[in-house]
């Protein structure tokens, strides 16, 4: 159970480690675990776009993609031009010892593969959940989104993704919050 614990506490210092993207866009600000928590809820609306996909194997993949970087830190664009992480090692390091470790490491690889299904729509959340932030800056009236949101668009591959991107370009931040109750 140590073990396991040892791990939440590793997950729970993601609350504390700042995506570094927002030093270079000079605006917003978010903690790796905030912007795991987005991707994952996109996942979960995605696997009810997708209901042949994995489900649980999705959420979990978007759950744990960015674990490594509790020992490596966010690496951003620019960042990983010159520095090489090594994600897989931090990522074994984290989950040895458990008896469901290599399940953990599985998962992960799937992801980092990018082929199947579920981790095709688990990179796209993850793109999604960026896109999100650029375009709720962009509508409070920051202009540097303007000049990264394409490039982030650009990223996203699945049709399911594709049209979620148009659906968040096509709404504003709030409306939401203006639309009243019924």
């Amino acid at each position: 159970m140590k073990k396991i614990a040892d791990l939440l506490f590793e997950a729970k210092i993601l609350k504390e480690i700042p995506r570094s993207g927002y030093q270079f866009l000079g605006a917003g600000r978010e903690s790796v675990a905030e912007h795991s928590f987005s991707t994952t809820f996109i996942a979960y609306i995605m696997s009810q776009l997708e209901p042949e996909v994995d489900a649980l194997k999705l959420v979990a993949m978007c759950l744990i993609h960015d674990l490594p970087e509790a020992r490596v830190g966010d690496l951003n664009t620019v960042h990983k031009q010159y520095v090489v992480a090594d994600e897989v090692k931090a990522f074994e390091d984290a989950t040895r010892g458990l008896a469901f470790g290599r399940s953990l490491r599985n998962l992960l690889q799937e992801y980092n593969d990018g082929l199947s299904k579920e981790a095709k729509l688990a990179h796209d959340a993850d793109q999604l959940a960026l896109i999100l932030e650029l375009k709720d800056l962009m509508d409070i009236g920051y202009q540097p989104p303007n000049s990264w949101i394409d490039n982030v668009i650009d990223r996203v591959k699945t049709k399911t993704g594709r049209k979620l991107v148009q659906a968040v370009m096509e709404t504003k931040r709030d409306s939401w919050w203006l639309t009243p109750a019924k």
